[in-house]
C-alpha cells in the first residue's frame, strides 16, 4: 500500500455554535449547552466560556461557579443531528471514505481526491469554504499522512483552522509535544512513562523498547511506534454503529412512578426515531440504572439489564414495553438518580419497504410511526408524543460516544 493522506474535520464548540448560529443574540457571549439542573453535566461550551475553564463533562453546577455570567441553554439533539447530517454529506462531496466518529467529527481518506481537487491543503480549504456554506459554523481541518497526526493537527488548530502535516514534517510536528498527545497514554500511562523520564513525544521515541515492554507490557512497543509516526490504522468508511442510547440524570431523585416511566418511554422513542432515521433496527434492549446511594466520592452503584428480542425492532412502543419489562425485574422500591435505555445488535434494513404480507399491527405501527417522524421533521420533538410519554421532554444526550461507537 503506498502512502495516504487523512483529513480529520473536527466541527468548533458544535451544540454551542450551533444555538449561537440559531440565535443571534448569543453570538460573542459565554454559552454552556447541557443539564441545566443541579445534577446536570455541560455537553459543549463555546470558546468565550471556555476562557473561565468551563469544558465538557463537567458538573453544570461547577460551570456556573466558574462561569456565573454564561448562558445555560438545554441541547437541541434533533437540531444537532440535523446539522450533523449536512456536515457529512459535506464530507462526502470530497471522498467516499469518510469514518464518522460522532455528529461533528469525522475522518477522511483523501488520497484519492488529490489530483481531482489539487492537493490536500486545497481539499481543506474547500471543506472549510462547504461547510460554512451549508451550515454557516466553522470547521477546523488537520491533514496528515496518518489519523493519530491528522486528528493532533486539527485540535492544535482550533477555532477555525487549518494545518497540514506533510510526510516530511511529521517527526518534527510530533517530537516536542507532550507525551499524553498519543493515542493511548491516558493518565495511568503517562504517569508510568513520567516515572521513566519520558516527559515528550521525542522522548517516546528515542526510549528503548525493552525498557517499554517491561514497564508497559506489549503496549510500551506500541506506543514508540505511534510517537515515531508509525500508525497503519486506515479510515473505516463502512463502520456500523454499534449501538444506539439515551440517558437522564434527574434533578431528584425517583422512586419507581408515573414520571420514571415516562421518561423511559420518551428514551425509547427518540431511539426509535434514530433507528428510523438510519434505516436500521435493533435486537437487544438495555436499561442502564444508576442508584441514588452514594459508595463514595462521585459514585454511585450502577446497574445493567439486557434482553434479546424475538425479532429486530425501530419501534418505540416495543423497545419502551422491554424496558418497562426489566425495570419491573429489579425495581423493588429502588431510588435512582439516572436512567438510560440502549439497543444493539444493529441490522441495516436499506430502507426496505413494509413486506407486502405484514400483520395488520406491523402495518399500523409502521403508518403510525412514519407519520410520527414526519411530524417530528417539521414541527420539533416536541410536537407530538405517545400518551404513555406526555409531559416529559428529552434531557438525554448521545453516549459519544458520541456517535458512532
Amino acid at each position: 500500500m503506498g502512502p495516504v493522506t487523512i483529513l480529520h474535520a473536527d466541527m468548533d464548540a458544535f451544540y454551542a455554535s450551533v444555538e449561537q448560529h440559531d440565535r443571534p443574540e448569543l453570538r460573542g457571549k459565554p454559552v454552556i449547552v447541557g443539564g441545566l439542573g443541579n445534577r446536570g453535566v455541560v455537553s459543549t461550551a463555546s470558546y468565550e466560556a471556555r476562557k473561565f475553564g468551563v469544558h465538557s463533562a463537567m458538573p453544570t453546577l461547577q460551570a456556573r461557579q466558574l462561569c456565573p455570567q454564561g448562558i445555560f441553554v438545554p441541547g437541541r439533539m434533533q437540531r444537532y443531528v440535523e446539522i450533523g447530517q449536512q456536515v457529512r454529506q459535506v464530507f462526502e462531496e470530497f471522498t467516499p471514505e469518510v469514518e464518522p466518529l460522532s455528529l461533528d467529527e469525522a475522518f477522511l481518506d483523501i488520497t484519492g481526491s488529490l489530483t481531482l481537487f489539487g492537493g490536500a491543503r486545497q481539499i481543506g480549504v474547500r471543506l472549510k469554504a462547504r461547510v460554512l456554506e451549508v451550515t454557516g459554523l466553522a470547521v477546523s481541518v488537520g491533514i496528515g499522512p496518518t489519523k493519530m497526526i491528522a486528528k493532533i493537527a486539527s485540535g492544535k488548530c482550533k477555532p477555525d483552522g487549518l494545518l497540514e502535516v506533510s510526510p516530511a514534517e511529521a517527526e518534527a510536528f510530533l517530537r516536542p509535544l507532550p507525551v499524553n498527545q498519543i493515542w493511548g497514554a491516558g493518565p495511568t500511562t503517562c504517569a508510568a512513562l513520567e516515572r521513566l523520564g519520558i516527559r515528550t513525544v521525542g522522548d517516546l521515541a528515542d526510549a528503548d523498547p525493552a525498557l517499554l515492554e517491561r514497564s508497559l507490557g506489549n503496549h510500551g512497543p506500541a506506543l514508540r511506534a505511534l510517537a515515531r509516526g508509525d500508525d497503519a490504522r486506515s479510515v473505516e468508511a463502512d463502520r456500523q454503529r454499534k449501538s444506539y442510547g439515551e440517558e437522564q440524570t434527574f434533578d431528584r431523585d425517583l422512586r419507581d412512578g408515573i414520571e420514571l416511566r415516562r421518561i423511559v418511554a420518551a428514551q425509547a422513542e427518540a431511539i426509535a426515531r434514530r433507528l428510523r432515521r438510519d434505516n436500521c433496527v435493533a435486537r437487544t434492549v438495555t436499561l442502564k440504572v444508576k442508584l441514588a446511594q452514594r459508595i463514595g466520592p462521585g459514585k454511585y452503584p450502577l446497574l445493567t439489564r439486557r434482553t434479546t428480542l424475538a425479532a429486530a425492532v425501530d419501534d418505540g412502543a416495543a423497545i419502551h414495553r422491554t424496558a418497562v419489562a426489566l425495570w419491573n425485574s429489579i425495581k423493588n422500591g429502588l431510588t435512582i438518580r439516572l436512567v438510560g435505555v440502549a439497543v444493539s445488535g444493529i441490522q441495516e434494513t436499506g430502507g426496505a419497504q413494509m413486506p407486502l404480507f405484514a400483520s395488520p399491527d406491523v402495518q399500523r405501527r409502521t403508518r403510525l410511526n412514519r407519520a410520527v417522524d414526519a411530524l417530528v421533521d417539521r414541527f420539533g420533538s416536541d410536537a407530538i408524543q405517545r400518551a404513555d410519554s406526555v409531559g416529559v421532554k428529552q434531557h438525554a444526550a448521545r453516549s459519544l460516544g458520541k456517535g458512532p461507537r
